[in-house]
């Protein structure tokens, strides 16, 4: 690698996923929504514990607990918190959220294996998932049927001396001219909860300009994609396994666009749709799960995200 200032010696110790728990077809696309009863709380915990159990540690060993989903479970306080009472009720470990929408488990495993590497912490749990269909639209067909439910999460240790695993590089970048491409415009600071009217009530809909955010994708991706594969000093043909954000059904003309060939990255959109910050950790643990990734093997995370954010992580797993 070029950028050896850019390594961290990390290692995702262990890994969970958790699906919603009822099922929805649209053709032969599946979806998984909550189930009644079910919270997003309820899929984040299952999927903490199951990368607890896998990383064979307790919650008590972490040092840091990160929420890094897209969009909040309450107003205040952050995410993490709720997390914290839910797992951690008692201990005093540090909670925190870290938010780019979709790609937010990335920028939180590019954040946190710089403070790890810093000696700041030695393990962290890292929790993505969100309930999309809580602010789905019926009318806008386009949104409503892709997404599903989920959460994944993973415990991010210090690797040691003998060991490969690393992230090798890391790279963000936004583009707002997309900024209101993707959407919730209601329910926060600009349009608060108690604004709502009937005049207005779609303001606080997922909303989705799904031509203008491929078109702006299709602009800005094989650059992106090009310089980071350069400034990394790796090859695609190097990549055991690249693992896209699930975004649309549109994954393998943008792959295909980026001179990914149909087999060197995973697409579960037919199974799963859109996962939101869940998407790429799910598939990532599924991957770890299937035997499709191997200690020593190099792998790419990218993904884009509402802003437009774009993330391209590189590790060494």
């Amino acid at each position: 690698m070029k950028n050896k200032q850019n390594e961290r010696k990390v290692r995702l110790a262990g890994m969970g996923k958790a699906l919603a728990g009822r099922q929805v077809c649209f053709d032969d696309q599946i979806r998984y929504r909550l189930a009644p009863g079910e919270t997003l709380l309820d899929l984040a915990q299952r999927a903490a514990e199951e990368a607890l159990e896998h990383a064979d540690m307790k919650i008590s060993d972490m040092d840091c607990i990160v929420c890094a989903m897209a969009t909040p479970l309450q107003g205040i306080p952050c995410n993490a918190a709720l997390i914290h009472e839910r797992m951690a009720k008692g201990l005093n470990i540090p909670a925190m959220d870290i938010n780019t929408t979709c790609t937010s488990f990335l920028s939180a495993l590019d954040t946190m294996s710089y403070l790890l590497a810093a000696g700041r912490y030695e393990r962290v749990l890292i929790l993505s998932g969100d309930t999309a269909s809580a602010a789905l639209n019926p009318g806008q067909k386009e949104s409503y049927e892709l997404f599903s439910d989920a959460a994944a999460a993973a415990v991010l240790t210090c690797s040691q001396a003998d060991e490969p695993s690393a992230i090798l590089y890391g790279c963000q970048r936004t583009w707002s001219e997309g900024a209101h491409d993707t959407e919730i415009r209601g329910g926060a600071g600009l349009l608060p909860a108690l604004a709502l009217t009937e005049d207005n009530r779609e303001d606080y809909y997922f909303d989705m300009k799904g031509i203008k955010i491929l078109r702006l994708c299709a602009r800005i991706l094989p650059d992106f994609v090009e310089e980071c594969l350069k400034e990394a000093d790796v090859r695609r043909e190097d990549i055991r396994l690249t693992i896209p954000h699930q975004a649309s059904k549109a994954l393998g003309v943008i792959m295909s666009r980026l001179d990914f060939e149909k087999g060197t990255y995973i697409d579960r959109v037919q199974q799963y749709g859109n996962m939101v910050s869940a998407s790429i950790p799910y598939a990532l643990c599924e991957a770890i799960e299937e035997g499709r990734i191997h200690r020593d093997d190099l792998v790419l995370l990218m993904g884009t995200a509402a802003g437009l954010t774009v993330n391209f992580l590189l590790l060494r797993y």
